[in-house]
């Protein structure tokens, strides 16, 4: 404890003078030094304060009259503004005078043991540790400070600090277990932030209520009031429409039509110009993020393949670092997009790009190199999860870059890859068990060392929809062209195992709501193929259950599992970003998952009111593509956010907000083919009142994939 000083009880009693003083009501002019660019800055003249911005601290501590309000922002940040150093003489002068002080990243202060560089968070998170914010955002309740640089001190009673902890809302553990640096303090009757905590608006704070009561009170203490109503709080990227504005008519063809555009702006297509630094910093895949790429990067015509998207990190200035990774689902799910937006608005771009992509795979990469592409070999028509792993099968992974290529061929009027097509769903056929299931993954060496009709024949049950059930459903399309009856059977096996399993023997992974939403589409088309009673019992009963936590907005509740999921548990502060995981803490928490939920729901509910005309499914699927209407990203700032959709998105505040404890794919990534692809692509089935079953009905895949067929269940 250091000894009270003189000036502090100065200052102090002249803070609870001032605070019923009517100086600045009057003139309602307060004094600033810092950059004009800041955020604050704006902020204040957009609420009607008038701004006398002055050149130095010295001089705004001097020029304020009696009781004005003084704010010192570093004009620096997120370096050290030596111009910043406070002196016991400024504090003695602010006291005579009865000033109002905000100090932010102050070079020095008197009393407070600074150190001399900041940390730059990530993780972390501000946590409220005081009640001076009122019942709106009570102490441990969560804010995002993204990117924020703090300078470490010691201090007693901070407002906020910044601090890596479990939970959505609010640190559920407390601050136990974690480093906590001090953010925001009263420091001798000075409101001190050792973070730019003024750097809301281009850093993204989130949730934008919850940040927006922040200010109110230090804007509130500042002027001699509880809480400074603010109006329009400004946004540089924000959902497309309010959660209870009417949709405009033609609302969803524009969603469409920014949702393609997007992935241009974004300009995630490898070109030769910068194929070397995508070769960087995919490094072997394990850690692909490297830096945003810029408005003049040049776009890739498809012929060098896409890259994932975002990562979650939202930086400092707002933009995020990008996911330089290329894998084999995303090159098929974004050609499905194109081809689809293509027709949709006579594109010739999108649809030449499609081709590039599904001939890249299969063509010019490793993704069907080596054995994948020797006829001989076990491993034969596989595709690889990426370039970087060409020798891991995810079979969701191959069901997913599938169905991207056979939509694509679809709208594109092509039948240019059917044997390609066939190769790739029976070479995961015949390595699918007895009852139906392959497990989450394979290895090209095991295949080959083994053979395939040791997968074939084995007894393996692995209740795991998400690993599994698309699959299936290429079995059934397949089985729906060719009548290649043991596609059915083998199926239906597991399909039954699976639903008479539900819901207690379900392994949920991160979560319970994409196991469901995965099952929709495999069940609608076993009933296009085998329309028995019970096979419409069960689909009606998996769209009953995801349904019941579809809120009125049509978002769907995420919704974690009963016992341990695949992931690591959070237990302590300390497993917060370490794994995979949910976009919530607890079941309840108003949020809904578009990279493993929402996005496969809308299709599979699409094909099943389309296969059944069953109106509920028709009603769900029309809510749920509104919501993705209303929440799709809508930004003037970051062209390359513009038209996207984030993973995690809380319908309570209405807002970009979740829990980023998932490693790599958070709250706020974009990704290219699981996310945008499948929107986009469902958004124009619906658009044309078509599904994705109708569309590809007139295939010619049964000209090749008898012979196909043949050959590679030939032992």
């Amino acid at each position: 404890m250091r000894p009270v000083k003189l000036f502090a009880l100065v200052v102090g009693m002249g803070l609870w003078l001032g605070a019923r003083n009517p100086a600045f009501s009057q003139s309602k002019t307060v004094y600033f030094y810092g950059n004009p660019t800041n955020d604050l800055y704006k902020l204040m003249q957009q609420q009607g304060f008038k701004v006398d911005r002055c050149p130095d601290p010295t001089t705004a501590i001097q020029a304020a009259p009696w009781g004005s309000a003084v704010f010192l922002v570093s004009a620096r940040y997120p370096e050290t503004d030596p111009r910043l150093a406070i002196t016991a003489g400024m504090l003695r002068e602010a006291a005579g005078k009865d000033l109002k002080l905000y100090v932010e990243c102050p070079a020095s202060f008197p009393g407070l043991d600074m150190a001399a560089k900041p940390v730059e968070t990530n993780l972390e998170r501000g946590v409220v540790t005081s009640k001076v914010f009122g019942d709106a955002l009570q102490p441990m309740s969560l804010l995002g400070l993204h990117d924020c640089f703090i300078w470490p001190v010691t201090v007693e009673h901070p407002l906020i600090v910044m601090a890596k902890v479990v939970g959505m809302d609010k640190a559920e553990y407390g601050l136990s277990g974690t480093t906590v640096y001090p953010l925001l303090f009263n420091e001798q009757g000075v409101l001190v932030s050792m973070g730019g905590l003024t750097n809301f608006q281009k850093g993204r704070y989130g949730p934008a209520t919850s940040i927006k009561t922040v200010w109110s009170y230090i804007l509130g203490y500042m002027t001699g009031k509880d809480m400074w109503a603010i109006h329009d709080w400004p946004m540089d990227v924000r959902p497309s429409y309010q959660k209870s504005t009417p949709l405009p008519r033609n609302a969803r063809m524009s969603s469409i039509r920014r949702g393609t555009s997007w992935f241009y702006r974004g300009h995630f297509f490898i070109h030769p110009d910068w194929k070397a630094q995508w070769l960087e910093y995919q490094g072997d895949g394990t850690s692909a993020s490297g830096p945003p790429l810029t408005s003049k990067t040049p776009n890739g015509d498809g012929s060098l393949g896409i890259i994932q998207g975002q990562d979650s990190r939202v930086l400092a200035d707002g933009d995020q670092r990008y996911n330089y990774w290329l894998r084999a689902d995303v090159q098929g799910e974004v050609s499905m997009a194109l081809a689809a937006a293509g027709r949709l608005f006579n594109k010739p771009l999108y649809k030449a790009t499609s081709r590039n992509l599904i001939d890249h795979l299969f063509y010019h990469s490793n993704l069907r190199g080596g054995a994948k592409n020797d006829s001989t070999s076990p491993a034969f028509g596989l595709i690889g999860w990426s370039v970087t792993q060409p020798g891991t099968f995810y079979g969701d992974d191959n069901a997913r870059a599938i169905l991207g290529m056979i939509g694509a061929s679809a709208y594109l009027g092509t039948d240019k890859w059917d044997k390609e097509l066939t190769e790739a769903i029976m070479g995961n056929f015949r390595t699918t068990g007895a009852e139906g299931f392959r497990g989450d993954h394979l290895a090209e060496g095991d295949i080959i060392k083994n053979g395939w009709p040791f997968y074939y024949d084995r007894h393996l049950v692995y209740i795991l929809p998400h690993f599994e059930s698309w699959m299936w459903a290429c079995y059934l399309w397949l089985y729906g062209k060719t009548h290649y009856e043991p596609l059915l059977e083998k199926t239906e096996r597991a399909i039954r195992i699976t639903m008479k399993a539900y819901p207690d023997k379900w392994l949920w992974g991160s979560s319970m709501q994409m196991q469901r939403a995965r099952m929709i589409l495999p069940l609608a088309w076993l009933v296009r193929v085998s329309n028995t009673p019970e096979h419409r019992a069960w689909l009606d009963k998996m769209i009953t259950e995801i349904s019941r936590y579809q809120d009125v907005s049509g978002a769907i509740r995420e919704e974690i599992g009963n016992g341990p999921g695949m992931f690591r548990q959070l237990k302590t502060n300390a497993d917060y970003g370490t794994d995979e995981g949910s976009l919530i803490y607890q079941n309840g928490e108003p949020v809904a998952d578009m990279l493993y939920a929402c996005n496969f729901a809308l299709f599979g509910l699409h094909e099943a009111a389309v296969a059944t005309g069953d109106s509920a499914y028709r009603a769900a699927a029309d809510k749920l593509s509104d919501f993705f209407t209303r929440i799709q990203v809508r930004s003037s700032v970051h062209a390359d956010l513009d038209g996207a959709w984030f993973r995690g998105f809380d319908y309570g505040r209405w807002d970009f907000w979740a829990s980023n404890s998932d490693k790599g794919w958070g709250a706020w990534c974009t990704l290219t083919g699981w996310i945008q692809s499948w929107i986009v692509t469902t958004q124009i089935e619906m658009e044309q009142k078509q599904s994705f079953w109708d569309l590809t009905g007139h295939s010619k895949i049964n000209q090749v994939a008898p012979s196909v067929i043949k050959q590679m269940l030939a032992r």
